[in-house]
This record gives structure tokens, C-alpha cells and sequence, in this order.
């Protein structure tokens, strides 16, 4: 498979190299910029030197340079409005074209100049313009991720958004192509559709496998169903098929494994879906609720060993007492709302419960939009807060996303991350006490044993109960803790799981030098308060402001 990508380069200096010259002095870098044109002036913003060109010496604004290329489309790739209304009222035309019949709009969507566009739009610049392969200023925004610039177009100007080229293909294709997340996030949160296909009967995950762009294929699956896994291009293959095809092998396994869940038929049958949808969290309840048993019968009661002290009984029974406690607060954390997010009033427009379309959002003027695509949320079709995620288990928007925990069936997130650290303390403890006093009365009720005999012989064949519940509270004891060591320190730093493990991904978690850095890091004191008093952090507050609310 082939693209035939946009033909506009995006160096304006190498454009106009023979209207611009620079001089520097003593071997010293290029500072200063020689014009000698309309078309220099027009590409530098100098207005005082094009009024001169203009005005003075008569230069006409409506003819082309040598390449074909106008001063407007200069002005408007580099984002120089007040020389774009210049150029407007002094004889230049909004609905030029060059050789490929690209208008001033699209050279504006090449480098997402909005205040240019604006100002061409303004004056009759059409939206729907078209070059000769049929790409549009949406299309030319995609192909260069240019996720504002769309957004202006389509919010402001109502452009068509799943308008395909004349190679069918949309702008959703190319910002797969091209693995533009943010973009994708966008037009997915506009409804655009996946399952269409280009005259090679290519979808847009067929394109983002094709180059292996995996965070496209993520989003694209996330928002998608399983039609798209399936659909075959002119040539039979799947996107599947294709990402394995070029190299791509942690895509094609991406992409394999989410055909193979959502085409697994027992899971689709109307019986199972209950049981499935409960998770692991009644088996984890059982094995707690059942070692407790065993614990309490082989342990504290057993026939064959010695009659239980004050001393042990009490730690025994505070064993048992704290896992009944961990017990209600596995249910809690299990059940509880882990924080989805509500949709805001006047945010969706065009769901299930509305009659009106997505496009009157108006993103730039929200007021809770920090400007950051992942907030867009293309399953949902809500703006989230930062640091929220959508759970493809739960299908819903999590605020302060932990992770998602099939053991208790429920992601970890704002309001129950507290009832599950809780749980994490309470099973540490009860798996921690409970092996010891097991431990201690084999060790002490046990006669001495014969030389060819070892004690954990014994105690397996001599005391079946007690060496499987050793096996059951080790294992709990090494994963509780485990887990209880990992969440503290995540809190000690107010930092969550996701975002340790996808830190590269969000550009709040960037400093200056590009490094790691927290801006909810508070210190380890204020950290822990506010997350033991409280239950959650506050977002709103911040220790220092980040660069830029984007994630990739």
C-alpha cells in the first residue's frame, strides 16, 4: 500500500531562498534578514517592508512567485494575520490557488496558523476548498497533527470533519497514518467513523498498523468495536495481519489480542456475562473467607496440637478480627465508585440523551478545558479532568486513575483509592500475624522429631490444615505486601500507577530539561495528610506549574 502525501513544504526559507538574504558579521550566526520582495516580507511578517513594496514602488500582491506560491500563502503559513488583512485589502485574492490548487487555508493548516486562517475565513476564504487530490484544510491539519487548528475549524467554521479525499481517504485515516493520538482523539470525540475505507478498502487502523503507531491503534481500539479488527482490505488482509506483515510485532499482538477477546464466544454467551463481569473479586473473597476458617480450626483450635496460651489466643483472635475488617473493606473498595466521571452540564451534546450534534462544543472557550487532547475522551464523549482515564474493563472515565484491579473487580481511583490502600494495610497485617502464631504453635506443639524426618514433612502430612493455609497466607502475604509498599510510596510522592508506568506519555509530568517531574508532588508530609485525612489529593493545588498540559 501506497499514500500520497500533501506536497506543501513546510520551510519557508527554503522557499524563498532567492527573495531573502541573511548577512552576519565577523563568522557570527545569521541575525539579520534581507528582503527583497513582497514575498520575503510577506514570509517574515515586515510589514513596514511590504507596505514599502507595495505602496512605494507599485508591487502587485496578486501574482506568484517563480514556484507558483503567493504572498498570501506565505503570510498564512507562518501566521502573520495583520499581514494577511494587509494583503486582503491591498489587491490579494482569499481564493488563490497554486499549481496544486491549494489555497492560502491550507498552507495555514500546515503549521496551525489560527489567528491567519481566522482572518481568511473572515473574508470569504472557503472551508471546503479542495486541491487536486482532494484534501481539504481538515485533511492537510490532520496529515501535519495539527489538533487545534482543526478544532478551530470545525468548532468556529463547521467544516466537515469525515469528508474523504479522492482517495476516500478522511482525515481520520491520515492522523492514523501519521500517529497523531491527539488528532484521532479529537475526531473520535466528533463521531468520526471508523469503520470507513478508502478505494484500497483501508480503515484508519488498517493505516495506523501499517506504520506501527501504537498509541493510535490503542485509541482507535478503545473507541472502536470488533468490526474494525475484522475488516479486510482490497487485498484481504486485517490490521492485524498488515502490522504483522511490516514488523510491526507489539502491534500485531496489540491488535491480536483484542480480536481474540472480543470475538471469545463463551464470553459472549448472555449466561456468562454476569460471571464474567463480577471478575476474580468472589474468588479473592472465598480464599480470604476460607483460609480464616482453616486458620481458626487448624490453627487455633487444632485437636493435635497444644492447648493455645492467653498470649497466642489474643494474637490469634486479632488475626482473625483484622481479617474480618480487611474483609468489609475489600467489599467497599470493590463496590464503591472508584470516582467516574460525571458528565458536566452543557459539555455532551449529541448522546443518547440529546437531540442536537457534538460540533456546537466549543472546546476553546470551556471552562474547564485546560487545552490538554487527552482530556477528550472519544468512548465517553466527555472532556475529563486531568489525570483521568478511561478504563476499557469498567468502559468508563476514572478520576485520578490508579489502575484497574481484577481482584476486586474495580478500578482504583479518587473515591475508594483509600478504602484500598486500607485493605492492602489490613491484609498485610492479617496474612503477617496470623503466619506467625501459625508458625509458632507447629513449632512448639511438635514433638521432637525423628533424624530422617524434616519439620515441614511433618507438618504436611501430620498437619494437612495448617500447611495449607501457611501456602494460601504466604501467598496473600506476598502479594498484600507487595502491593502495599508499591501504593505508599506512590502516595508519598502523589503520583498513581498509571502514571508511573506511562510518566513519558504525559507532558504535565515533564520539567524544563525534559526530565520526570511531579507538579502534585506537595513533599512526603502534605502528601500522606492530605491523602489519609482526606481520602485524595486535591488536583487543583500544584507545586509548580507545568510547561504545558499535553499528553501524547
Amino acid at each position: 500500500m501506497t499514500l500520497t502525501e500533501i506536497e506543501i513544504v513546510s520551510d519557508s526559507s527554503s522557499k524563498h531562498s532567492t527573495n531573502t538574504a541573511t548577512v552576519s558579521l565577523g563568522g557570527a550566526p545569521p541575525e539579520v534578514v534581507v528582503i527583497f520582495d513582497v514575498f520575503g516580507a510577506s514570509a517574515y511578517g515586515d510589514l513596514t517592508k511590504l507596505r514599502k513594496f507595495v505602496e512605494e514602488d507599485g508591487v502587485s500582491l496578486s501574482q506568484p512567485d517563480g514556484n507558483g506560491y503567493y504572498p498570501l500563502q506565505w503570510a498564512s503559513l507562518n501566521n502573520f494575520p495583520h499581514v494577511v488583512q494587509y494583503i486582503l485589502e491591498h489587491g490579494g485574492d482569499v481564493h488563490t490557488v497554486d499549481n496544486v490548487r491549494q489555497t492560502a487555508l491550507h498552507w495555514a493548516a500546515v503549521r496551525g496558523s489560527v489567528a491567519a486562517a481566522d482572518v481568511l475565513l473572515q473574508n470569504g476564504a472557503r472551508v471546503e476548498a479542495v486541491d487536486v487530490n482532494g484534501y481539504r484544510a481538515v485533511h492537510v491539519a490532520a496529515q501535519y497533527g495539527q489538533t487545534s487548528f482543526l478544532n478551530f475549524i470545525v468548532s468556529k467554521y463547521h467544516a466537515d470533519f469525515d469528508v474523504p479525499d479522492n482517495d476516500g481517504r478522511t482525515p481520520l485515516h491520515w492522523a492514523a497514518y501519521k500517529g497523531f493520538a491527539d488528532t484521532i482523539r479529537l475526531l473520535l470525540f466528533w463521531d468520526a467513523f471508523q469503520g470507513k475505507q478508502d478505494k484500497e478498502g483501508c480503515t484508519a487502523l488498517h493505516w495506523a498498523a501499517l506504520r506501527g503507531n501504537v498509541e493510535a491503534c490503542v485509541v482507535l481500539l478503545h473507541a472502536g468495536t470488533k468490526q474494525e479488527l475484522t475488516m479486510k482490505d482490497s487485498a484481504g488482509f486485517t490490521p492485524a495481519q498488515i502490522a504483522a506483515d511490516r514488523g510491526h510485532h507489539h502491534v500485531a499482538s496489540i491488535l491480536s489480542n483484542a480480536s481474540r477477546a472480543r470475538n471469545n464466544c463463551w464470553k459472549d454467551k448472555v449466561c456468562m456475562n454476569k460471571v464474567w463481569d463480577a471478575g476474580y473479586a468472589p474468588i479473592l473473597f472465598c480464599v480470604v473467607f476460607i483460609s480464616t476458617i482453616i486458620f481458626i480450626n487448624s490453627v487455633l483450635y487444632a485437636s493435635n496440637l497444644l492447648k493455645v496460651t492467653a498470649v497466642v489466643g489474643l494474637w490469634g483472635w486479632t488475626a482473625v478480627s483484622l481479617s474480618v475488617a480487611s474483609l468489609f473493606m475489600f467489599v467497599r473498595c470493590s463496590s464503591k465508585d472508584p470516582g467516574y466521571v460525571k458528565m458536566p452540564q452543557g459539555i455532551k451534546n449529541g448522546g443518547a440523551d440529546s437531540e442536537g450534534p457534538l460540533l456546537p462544543v466549543d472546546l476553546t472557550n470551556a471552562s474547564h478545558w485546560t487545552g490538554n487532547w487527552s482530556q477528550l475522551c472519544p468512548t465517553c464523549k466527555i472532556i475529563r479532568p486531568v489525570r483521568s482515564k478511561h478504563c476499557p474493563t469498567c468502559k468508563r472515565c476514572v478520576e485520578q486513575f490508579d489502575h484497574h484491579c481484577p481482584w476486586i473487580s474495580n478500578c482504583v481511583g479518587k473515591k475508594n483509592k483509600w478504602d484500598f490502600f486500607v485493605f492492602l494495610i489490613l491484609g498485610t497485617l492479617t496474612s503477617l500475624i496470623s503466619s506467625v502464631v501459625a508458625v509458632h504453635r507447629m513449632w512448639t506443639s511438635i514433638p521432637t522429631l525423628q533424624s530422617e524426618e524434616s519439620w515441614i514433612h511433618h507438618v504436611v502430612f501430620q498437619h494437612p490444615g495448617s500447611a495449607v493455609f501457611l501456602f494460601i497466607d504466604f501467598l496473600i502475604l506476598i502479594v498484600a505486601g507487595t502491593l502495599f509498599v508499591i501504593q505508599a510510596y506512590q502516595i508519598s510522592r502523589n503520583i498513581t500507577t498509571n502514571e508511573s508506568v506511562n510518566a513519558t506519555r504525559y507532558g504535565y509530568l515533564q520539567g524544563a530539561d525534559g526530565g520526570f517531574r511531579n507538579p502534585y508532588n506537595h513533599g512526603l508530609v502534605k502528601n500522606c495528610s492530605d491523602f489519609l485525612i482526606r481520602g485524595y489529593t486535591d488536583d487543583a493545588e500544584i507545586a509548580w506549574p507545568p510547561l504545558q498540559q499535553v499528553a501524547r
